[in-house]
């Protein structure tokens, strides 16, 4: 897929896992990504938040993994969560992923024990699954499903040195200054939402993993091409419209929000899987509404 550089600039869908009956249906998978394949996406990011891969048991996520891998277009970069809980677990699966034809592992931190979780533990964590990996691993920084535990900018400075460990999809929103500026050489910084996007690539941030992009891909590429470009004004009117956008879309219940509008734009979204609720009758209502109201649609 070339450099790494180069495999991580532009935007990626973290796709959702379809649900039919509380089952995953892997046909379903399959219909979004070659749907996808004809965007300008530059890859997916596969079991990661949106993908639901907590409520997924290992099976199931290696089933999807070989479902992304059969039908992902060759040209789209593939990237796999492989987080767990212990590192011997997280290198296995990342062994697994890497059978599969990845050509990246994103490692979610590690948070079960979360007070004991200092830099010491994920700089070793992050190290030593690094050092196992036989693919380029990058961070997934997102306190918010992960019990708070925020990577931080020291991590970040000791870690990139590491020629394995790559890049990070940064969630924390507030971050990502800091975390560019503890980058060492080889190591880049992806947005982790739609809602500062624009602002990541001007601060230099090479990309963005964005839910909004499993609705709208081809108006999040816009974007990232605008910002490449120089066309900073544009951008700028763009940015606003998106912000807008990924408030209604991800705002208004996270995963289920982002399934609704799946559904809605003729992808399968569907339902998240239980214990979590869908958006009701009268949301998904709402949310047809105003994705109506955005010219996006045509």
């Amino acid at each position: 897929m070339g450099d790494v550089k180069d495999m991580l600039s532009g935007v990626f869908a973290p796709l959702t896992t379809p649900f039919e009956k509380e089952e995953v249906s892997y046909e379903q998978l399959a219909s979004n990504i070659e749907k996808m394949n004809r965007s300008g996406l530059k890859g997916y990011f596969v079991l990661g938040t949106n993908g639901e891969y907590k409520a997924l048991s290992i099976s199931e996520r290696l089933k999807v993994l070989r479902t992304a891998a059969a039908y992902r277009a060759s040209n789209k970069v593939f990237i796999a969560g492989t987080g767990m809980e212990s590192t011997k677990e997280t290198i296995e699966m990342t062994y697994r992923a890497a059978d599969f034809g990845v050509d990246m592992v994103s490692l979610l931190m590690p948070h079960f024990f979360s007070k004991r979780i200092d830099n010491k533990v994920l700089v070793r964590y992050i190290t030593e699954v690094a050092d196992h990996s036989p693919v380029p691993v990058s961070i997934y920084n997102n306190p918010s499903v992960a019990a708070g535990i925020t990577v931080s900018p020291e991590v970040v400075q000791r870690v990139s040195t590491n020629q394995n460990v790559v890049g990070m999809k940064d969630s924390s929103r507030n971050n990502y200054t800091e975390y560019l500026k503890a980058a060492g050489e080889g190591f880049y910084v992806l947005a982790g939402s739609a809602g500062f996007f624009l602002a990541l690539l001007q601060a230099g941030g090479i990309g963005g993993v964005l839910s909004l992009a499993n609705v709208f891909p081809d108006v999040c590429v816009k974007l990232y091409a605008l910002s490449k470009d120089g066309k900073d004004e544009e951008a700028a009117e763009l940015s606003k419209r998106i912000l807008l956008l990924n408030k209604v879309v991800s705002g208004l219940g996270g995963v289920a929000s982002v399934k609704a509008a799946m559904d809605i734009v003729g992808l399968y979204g569907g339902e998240p899987r239980r214990p979590m609720f869908g958006v009701t009758s009268e949301q998904k209502e709402l949310l047809k509404r105003e994705l109506l109201e955005w010219e996006f649609m045509h």
